[in-house]
């Protein structure tokens, strides 16, 4: 679990730095504001995606009684 969360926060820095890269290029004036929310849903989406099926696999064990 403690991989998903550091996964996750690296995914996150890296999508802030590129919207900042994004922003202080001027290319985000030029995008409509719903596109940019869209783009930012999916990009979060994507990130909790490839995290949650990098992550290990746990293996749970039943017993019978």
């Amino acid at each position: 679990m403690k991989y998903l969360k550091l996964y996750l926060i690296g995914y996150f820095v890296l999508l802030i730095g590129g919207v900042l890269a994004l922003w202080q290029a001027g290319v985000l004036e030029e995008i409509p504001g719903i596109w940019l929310a869209i783009g930012a849903i999916v990009a979060v989406g994507l990130g909790i995606m490839l995290a949650v099926s990098s992550s290990p696999r746990s293996v749970t064990t039943s017993r019978e009684i």
